[in-house]
């Protein structure tokens, strides 16, 4: 993170935003303030890290970059994904359609957009994809989103798995992964830097901690990508597990690929930081099987009211209206087909006292033999804005869930990667609700849109986007939610101090 300069004519900083590194300088024409004020400015340098999708010979993936078109950012700028430590791009034909980009090799870019507010796709096959990283600056830093989509036809892992690129950081929480002998479940570590990353791995099951040697003082190489298989930290097969990732020195992102020997699997992405209340949106309506997985990392029992975001309002699911998680252990219990047909989100609030935990659903779709599986971590609110890419015609739907009070929301389906005109519509959720929104595309589309996500008035919102691709009777899904997108970073005015001049 780079720290403020001070200047003998101004005070303007550079700073660096939380979890994509940025920075920035005033531009043109902002609005006036008072000293001692912050203003929202866009932020002018982000990175994103993609992780290796897929170690199967089957394997498509398509990775899609978008940046909301946004005021204050003209100008010159960029944005590129490349390969970790200059390694090959190569692995299969890439799409050389319009909009999109052919896939990179040695160290050229695996995509490059060339304009804000219309996403560019680039499509890889098989089991040697490797890691990217990726850097956007000036005009097409604010809010640029990567979503990396893999598509697998058969075996271990059959199914569809999605994440959202993410920007590199010290710590991590997955609670939702797994070492039972149905599971393979590799954490997923990539280092953008120069200088190689030290990371330790900590495992909690039903019972506490499980000590594990192996999983300390992890190296991981300068500008390189180290997937780590769980089983090979703990001989234990737990069914629920919650995986720590603090870094010791250095940088990295990190996520949970989990692979099921008969309900598929996806990407488990890092949970929201502890917290006394969570909110995990987006559960499918027609999911079969709903798990959630909790995780307690003080010293502190938590108890947890446990309630459905449903449509029509807030409910308790019958037998589930509470969850004891103790203290450093992690705890699961089944709620079934709890949206009993009704799109919803799930609310976690403290029965008493207040107690920082973390959370994730594992939601099963279809029956025997056609079932897919995809994860819902604990989110953050949208906050100020939030994107998604990857969108296709009838394919996807969005949750919006406003849990504390009614809230009014902007939502933008952008232009397609090969066609369409953007289009923006407004929605109002009720208090303690959850509105799916299925008619998203925008006119004439033609190829991948993305969606943008802004509050405009009224209490906290959260959302998730639902990809479905069916195939051959296997609900093929996946669901990522919708933070903020970090597009802009408060900026303190500070008045000019000539007396500097006289020490």
């Amino acid at each position: 993170m780079n720290r403020p300069t001070l200047s003998l004519i101004a005070g303007v900083a550079a700073l660096a935003a939380v979890t994509a590194f940025a920075t920035l300088n005033e531009p043109s024409g902002a609005a006036t303030r008072t000293a001692g004020t912050a203003a929202q400015l866009p932020v002018e340098r982000t990175s994103l890290l993609c992780p290796q999708p897929s170690t199967s010979d089957l394997a498509d993936t398509v990775y899609t970059s978008f940046t909301p078109a946004a005021k204050g950012t003209d100008g010159d700028g960029s944005a590129t994904l490349t390969a970790a430590n200059g390694g090959s791009a190569e692995g299969g034909a890439a799409s050389d359609k319009k909009g999109s980009e052919k896939k990179g090799a040695g160290n050229k870019p695996v995509l490059s957009p060339k304009e804000p507010g219309k996403p560019v796709t680039a499509d890889v096959s098989g089991a040697d994809s490797p890691a990217l990283v990726g850097t956007a600056d000036g005009r097409f830093a604010p809010g640029w989103t990567v979503q990396q989509t893999t598509e697998v036809a058969a075996g271990n892992g059959r199914g569809i798995s999605g994440v959202n690129c993410t920007a590199p950081d010290t710590e991590f929480w997955f609670p939702g992964a797994s070492t039972a002998d149905s599971r393979t479940d590799y954490v997923h570590l990539t280092n953008p830097d120069d200088a190689t990353a030290v990371v330790d791995i900590e495992l909690y099951g039903k019972g506490g901690t499980i000590k594990s040697e192996v999983g300390e003082g992890i190296q991981v190489p300068a500008n390189s990508t180290e997937p780590v298989l769980l089983s090979t930290l703990s001989s234990a097969a737990e069914n629920d597990l919650t995986v720590h990732v603090s870094v010791r020195s250095g940088r990295v992102a990190a996520a949970v690929q989990a692979a099921d020997d008969k309900l598929g699997g996806d990407w488990l992405p890092a949970a929201a930081d502890p917290a006394d209340n969570l909110v995990l949106p987006g559960i499918p309506k027609d999911a079969t099987a709903v798990r959630l997985i909790a995780f307690a990392p003080g010293d502190s029992d938590a108890d947890l009211r446990v309630r459905l975001a449903s449509p029509s309002g807030l409910i308790t699911p019958a037998g589930n209206e509470t969850l004891h998680v103790k203290a450093g252990m992690t705890a699961a219990v089944d709620l079934g087909d709890v949206t009993r047909g009704e799109a919803g989100s799930l609310v976690l609030t403290p029965t008493g006292q207040s107690v920082p935990l973390v959370a994730a659903l594992r939601v099963v779709r279809g029956k025997a033999g056609k079932q897919e599986t995809a994860f819902i971590p604990a989110t953050f609110p949208v906050g100020t804005r939030a994107t998604v890419a990857d969108n296709r015609s009838k394919s996807s739907t969005l949750d919006l869930t406003a849990p504390q009070g009614a809230a009014t929301v902007k939502v933008t389906a952008s232009a397609g990667s090969e066609g369409g005109t953007a289009v923006t519509k407004e929605y109002t959720i009720k208090a303690g609700t959850t509105q799916q929104i299925t008619s998203l595309a925008p006119g004439g589309l033609k190829g991948t849109y993305a969606l943008t996500v802004e509050p405009s008035s009224g209490g906290p919102v959260y959302a998730a986007r639902t990809l479905a691709l069916p195939q051959d009777g296997v609900p093929m899904f996946t669901v990522q939610t919708l933070p903020d997108d970090r597009g802009t970073v408060a900026v303190p005015e500070a008045d000019q101090d000539l007396s500097v001049l006289q020490k």
